[in-house]
């Protein structure tokens, strides 16, 4: 009989019960839309932001030394530190090492400009990977460089390969500060330091300097700017370097920091066993800062900072928008669900006094219209949810280009959040159903 009256009464009632299954289906499915993008978002927002270049930077132990007590930067001519090239393709055998996306090193050299439109004067050489192909310890293969860790700059011209020994990519402050322009023959010269003292390079051309042709000129919004940059097997060569760089930059998908992680960065060995498990098995910037100097003899890896903590806080700031948003659309549901539910019940005062009337119990009129509110909240979450999954994708797809994973955890999650919303919005309903007395109902009043 009970299940009889409740079929009756959702047939009877069917326009509000598809208003009530649409309210609850417009917040759940907002819901699983938001939860499915906020637990993939992490990825999403990292893999955006590595366009805009590395947040690791891994310097020779004396270099950082210097750095860190005088403020001698890297490239000052201080520090005779450098770092093997030959390890490079180590920073892919790390325990995170599908979260490095790329890495370039670097070489400066000191040279001078003695041949351009402009005149003369000091200047500096960046040598560097382009587009490098390494074949890895692991046996895998990768492609990494400029191109890619560097893919914002604005370049006139084209980029350089890395087998271009007469090509030299220019920044536009120095291209403007000595007025060259693309097809432009420009000598450097340069010092080489040997046994006997040093020793000016000099080749075949009037100038005594090495010949280059500007075949780019770069915009980067920075100190590269004011640099030239040229493959870096020709900058080895011109500062009597081979096989050696200056530093590294990686670029590589990061967590948020915590404080487990600030604290494992000032000092590992403070940690507990069970802390440093955890922390090194997280992909925190500093976690990966201490993989990559196992592989790198005598590196120190340091996060960029601006770099590493803007992450973290857009990350962050972009998951509280998203739980805004899942709060307010089910709390939006639940007003709606109250409101609807309590005009049934006022509509339904006659025949709530007539049950009373016979002898009916609160209770079990109170289970009745309950049941009725949630086998519309079933179908309404149902539809909702998947709904939820069509929504996940576009944001995805629109915002990040790229499809949302659907999280199996968010099942449950929504569930829960559909019957405690469908529940409070039943709550004045429920009131206003124990409050009617039989015999003013059935008189009217």
């Amino acid at each position: 009989m009970f299940w009889r009256m409740v079929r009756g009464a959702l047939f009877r009632q069917k326009g509000k019960m598809l208003m009530v299954a649409f309210t609850i289906a417009l917040g759940a499915s907002l819901a699983t839309a938001m939860l499915n993008v906020m637990l993939d978002v992490g990825d999403k927002v990292n893999q955006e932001l590595k366009t805009y270049g590395a947040n690791i930077n891994v310097l020779p132990r004396g270099a950082s030394l210097l750095d860190d007590l005088y403020g001698v930067s890297e490239g000052s001519g201080v520090s005779d530190k450098y770092l093997n090239e030959a390890e490079l393709g180590n920073i892919k055998t790390i325990f995170w090492a599908f979260n490095i996306v790329d890495f370039t090193p670097y070489l400066n050299v000191r040279a001078r400009l003695v041949s351009a439109p402009a005149g003369g004067g000091d200047v500096k050489l960046v040598g560097t990977w382009f587009g490098k192909h390494l074949e890895l310890p692991t046996g895998e293969a990768l492609d990494t460089g400029m191109r890619n860790l560097k893919s914002w700059w604005d370049v006139q011209g084209r980029w350089l390969t890395d087998d271009d020994t007469a090509g030299v990519m220019a920044g536009e402050a120095v291209a403007e500060k000595y007025g060259l322009k693309l097809g432009d023959t420009i000598v450097f010269q340069t010092t080489v330091l040997q046994a006997d003292g040093p020793q000016t390079n000099v080749s075949q051309t009037e100038a005594g300097g090495r010949e280059f042709t500007v075949k780019g000129i770069f915009s980067a919004g920075g100190d590269e700017d004011e640099a030239f940059y040229l493959p870096l097997a020709r900058a080895q060569e011109l500062a009597g370097k081979p096989g050696l760089v200056s530093r590294v930059e990686v670029s590589a998908l990061t967590t948020p920091d915590n404080e487990l992680s600030r604290r494992a960065a000032q000092d590992p060995r403070g940690l507990s066993i069970k802390e440093w498990e955890t922390w090194y098995c997280t992909a925190s910037v500093s976690a990966i800062c201490y993989q990559i100097d196992e592989v790198i003899t005598d590196a120190v890896s340091k996060p960029i900072r601006q770099v590493a903590e803007s992450e973290g806080a857009i990350l962050e700031k972009t998951q509280l928008l998203m739980l805004l948003i899942t709060i307010l659309s089910l709390a939006g549901s639940a007003l709606g669900i109250s409101n609807l539910v309590t005009a049934s019940v006022m509509e339904r005062a006659s025949e709530i006094g007539l049950l009373k009337a016979v002898g009916a119990y609160d209770a079990p009129i109170s289970a009745l219209v309950l049941a009725e509110i949630i086998i519309t909240g079933i179908l309404g979450g149902t539809a909702g949810y998947f709904a939820g999954l069509g929504f996940a994708q576009i944001i995805g797809q629109s915002v990040f280009g790229a499809a949302i994973d659907i999280k199996p955890m968010v099942i449950p999650i929504v569930a829960v959040l559909v019957f405690l919303v469908t529940m409070a919005g039943s709550i004045p309903s429920i009131r206003l159903l124990l409050s009617l007395r039989p015999a003013e109902v059935l008189h009217g009043r």
